[in-house]
């Protein structure tokens, strides 16, 4: 039994990472946003899944969306694959895919950011704390 609890902890140790997403093109930033979903900007978003808003934070601003299954998720609008400039923000395409302005590359907005189109990198993804009617976003 010890032996399984050490084999436990140490696999849970490799599974640890200071980099999410193993991204050398977007700079880490520190991300510490808080969300109150009582606001205007947020209100439909708070009550309505399948909805989204966006949101200022990260590199070039965030993408909040609440999911079909009832979270909450937050994705930077950095293009993944492209260095930050004014082109390069994410926008919802259609209601299921961030696409890229540069170069229409897509991303699942449901799933983890995965790619759809156009590039290796998913969309950066940050943590998402819900307390009431507030939402916390982090990366840290």
């Amino acid at each position: 039994m010890q032996k399984l609890i050490i084999v436990l902890l140490f696999l849970g140790l490799l599974s640890c990472s200071t980099s999410d997403d193993g991204n050398n093109i977007l700079p880490n930033v520190p991300v510490n946003e808080t969300i109150f979903l009582n606001l205007p900007a947020y209100s439909a978003m708070a009550v309505t899944p399948g909805t989204f808003a966006y949101a200022p934070g990260g590199i070039s601003g965030l993408i909040i969306y609440h999911t079909i299954s009832d979270n909450f998720i937050a994705f930077d609008r950095a293009c993944p694959h492209l260095a930050p400039n004014t082109c390069a923000a994410m926008i919802i395409e259609d209601g299921i895919n961030m696409k890229c302005t540069c170069d229409d590359s897509k991303f699942a907005l449901e799933l983890d950011g995965t790619p759809q189109s156009g590039t290796p990198f998913a969309a950066r993804q940050y943590r998402v704390i819900k307390d009431g009617n507030t939402l916390i976003i982090t990366n840290f």
